[in-house]
């Protein structure tokens, strides 16, 4: 059965300065739904993510877009994460002077505090050797992945946007970042809604452990179409995006 609405899009636009790159978006996401973001580079999909966060210098500029039943457009990206939204970024920023451990601290929601070695995701994920490491400095391209999942499970949101999760990973990790994703969304919120999700992917290969609600394939800044995600990677797989621009 349908849940609730966690996510609710209406003719949205996000641009970055006077540069509309995303028009016109629809979008629903309910209780329990996990959504996949396909499309070429250049299409729009991570600047939609930033959109949606409140990453500088992406904005929603037209259009009503609400969290949970809230106006994300005047909010601030510290109050959209306090609000229930939460990103794990595909390049996310080194922090300079902020150990990981200290971002557990403060994003934990389970109090996981001095004992962050012991939180389940920085467990499930392996990332408990970066803790005292300022974040993001000097990991490898598959640690800032786990890690940003990581952060994402410590955080606990009701919506949790992925950039492209798999990207950088090794294939033998694809595998374990998909689990730990998808516990994650198993598990409800603080206020017991079940967790949504919208997942950017380009190869699928996070589909082999993350049950998808639905799939959207973008083109140009717009969604020109929805349907089954096995299928349309299929198809994509096979035709490539040129019939989709047609």
């Amino acid at each position: 059965m349908t849940g609730n609405p966690i996510l609710e899009l209406e003719g949205v636009a996000i641009a970055a300065g006077d540069d509309v790159i995303c028009r016109d978006i629809g979008l629903t996401v309910n209780e329990g739904e996990r959504h996949i973001l396909i499309g070429p580079n250049g299409s729009g999909k991570s600047s939609l993510l930033c959109g949606l966060m409140g990453v500088r210098p992406f904005r929603i500029v037209a259009g009503t877009a609400t969290l949970l039943g809230r106006d994300l457009a005047d909010m601030s990206i510290d109050e959209r994460a306090r609000a229930g939204i939460g990103m794990a970024f595909q390049r996310p920023p080194s922090l300079t002077g902020v150990t990981a451990r200290r971002l557990v601290q403060t994003l934990d929601e389970h109090g996981a505090g001095a004992d962050a070695e012991d939180h389940p995701f920085i467990a499930d994920l392996g990332v408990d050797h970066l803790l005292d490491r300022e974040v993001n400095r000097g990991f490898s391209g598959g640690e800032v992945k786990r890690w940003e999942v990581a952060k994402l499970g410590v955080q606990g949101p009701s919506l949790c946007l992925f950039d492209e999760p798999e990207s950088g990973v090794d294939l033998e990790q694809v595998g374990i970042v998909a689990e730990v994703i998808d516990d994650l969304l198993s598990k409800p919120d603080a206020g017991g809604r079940d967790r949504a999700a919208i997942i950017i992917t380009h190869t699928g290969f996070i589909l082999d452990g993350v049950e998808a609600t639905t799939a959207h394939l973008m083109i140009d800044g717009r969604i020109v179409e929805s349907g089954d995600a096995h299928e349309m990677f299929e198809r994509i797989r096979r035709d490539g995006y040129a019939p989709a621009r047609a």
